[in-house]
């Protein structure tokens, strides 16, 4: 569909028409249903099932003919069937390979970000029952539920996207749904350094930190890709060692074949079963992995992932919400805290500097465009403060007419302590690397083999 920010009668005549369309197809969506023999439909193999129901469709856009223009029945009949096994009027959204975020905020208003920038589209619904029963059945397929008893729900989708959606009485103007795509086409290390995210230098350091099992924490925004570059830096990991990912919704798609993927569970309706980050933390330490990953910490399991960094799961990684390192450092302190972890602040900071070694920090900016701003070394404790030191940033200085952010990379000339480190397990880093200058963006990179 196209983008709309059309004012006046133009917009109102659009919206209705499309309010029109929608409000047709949720009634013969609803005739079709009724004239199904369910108990013979559970018989068919799924394309003659299909075909059959495509054919009912169109019979059903025949008998409307008075009301349906022919031009427009393929169209009728393509949503009918979207209604059933697809997403709806959201299908065109989702098909679109420029399209990360769906963003539903009511029937009306429907928003979708593309390359970094949300746009409002001309996508309506019936009503907010057309909606609300889009997400009942989306819901019900990734094996969730959601009602009045429920009417908040996290899920994962059969593609690998993930979905949230709010209903009433949480939301005041309908039903929300948030759906964040699982691009088909990966982002690798080597789109990032071409597509200017980062440096060659800053790359080749990254792959030598994760193949130095050196431990890593990545913080950013919403959105800004944490978990894009959490998945690419798993793919440095070598292949003869074991790794168990924890998440509350699965996104990491490491390619080892000695990966063990561990996922929360949310409690039942009678408030029981449900399994924590943190239990599943303490599970894992008993299934010898060589490297321990946690999509995102968010709460107590902290402390168990500091500990499992600090006795033997060397080259663990971790992604965390956050403005910027430091502020990542501070939720850091806090999330021990929640732990119940009766920690002086000293104490708990030098707990975290000897747990953590490289701070790596992600940003989408507001031209949509996301960079690594920052990649530092947690150099201990000093005086009682962490020694935070930056090798690599990012500077930005405004933005350019054609729209995109204008700055630069530099090396700030720090010569991490972690490369003795890397060298004492076999990992030779240049220190030329770390030279004090601006670093040419763009370009090509690829990884040296291990």
């Amino acid at each position: 569909m196209a983008t709309a920010y059309e004012t006046g009668s133009d917009y109102e005549s659009q919206a209705e028409s499309q309010r029109a369309f929608q409000q047709l197809k949720t009634r013969l969506h609803r005739q079709m249903i009724d004239a199904m023999d369910l108990s013979k439909a559970g018989q068919l193999p799924e394309h003659e099932l299909r075909k059959q129901l495509r054919a009912l469709a169109s019979h059903l856009c025949e008998m409307h003919s008075s009301y349906l223009p022919e031009s427009e029945r393929e169209q009728m009949v393509n949503e009918i069937m979207d209604e059933m096994y697809g997403f709806g009027p959201l299908e065109p959204l989702m098909n679109d390979p420029d399209v990360s975020d769906v963003l539903v905020n009511g029937a009306d208003t429907i928003f979708v970000e593309r390359n970094g920038r949300l746009q409002l589209t001309d996508v309506r619904f019936a009503d907010n029952n057309h909606l609300l029963h889009l997400i009942q059945r989306l819901v019900g397929r990734a094996g969730r539920r959601i009602d009045e008893v429920s009417p908040m729900v996290d899920a994962k989708l059969p593609d690998g996207s993930r979905l949230h959606a709010v209903i009433p009485p949480l939301t005041s103007r309908g039903p929300t749904l948030s759906i964040r795509r699982f691009a088909s086409t990966a982002v690798q290390l080597e789109d990032m350094v071409r597509m200017q995210s980062m440096t060659r230098e800053m790359a080749e350091f990254l792959v030598s930190a994760v193949r130095g099992r050196l431990n890593v924490l990545l913080s950013g925004g919403t959105g800004a890709g944490k978990t894009t570059m959490l998945n690419q830096l798993g793919r440095f990991i070598p292949a003869n060692e074991r790794v168990i990912t924890i998440e509350e919704t699965a996104e990491l798609q490491l390619q080892q074949a000695d990966v063990v993927g561990l996922e929360t569970r949310l409690p039942n309706v009678e408030g029981r079963g449900g399994i924590t980050q943190r239990e599943l933390l303490r599970n894992s330490l008993r299934m010898r992995p060589d490297r321990i990953i946690v999509g995102e910490a968010r709460g107590s399991e902290v402390l168990e992932m500091l500990q499992a960094m600090n006795t033997g799961h060397d080259g663990s990684m971790s992604t965390v919400h956050a403005n910027d390192t430091r502020d990542a450092l501070d939720r850091l302190e806090l999330m021990i805290a929640l732990a119940g972890a009766d920690l002086q602040p000293t104490v708990a900071r030098r707990y975290i500097a000897s747990a953590v070694h490289i701070l790596l920090h992600v940003v989408r900016l507001s031209t949509g465009e996301r960079k690594v701003t920052r990649i530092s070394e947690l150099a201990g404790t000093r005086d009682g403060e962490y020694n935070v030191e930056d090798i690599f940033v990012y500077r930005m200085t405004g933005i350019g007419s054609d729209g995109r952010a204008e700055g630069a990379f530099y090396a700030t000339g720090y010569e991490p302590e972690c490369v003795r480190r890397m060298g004492s397990r076999g990992h030779q880093v240049p220190l030329e690397l770390f030279t004090a200058r601006e670093l040419v963006a763009g370009g090509e990179f690829r990884p040296s083999q291990p």
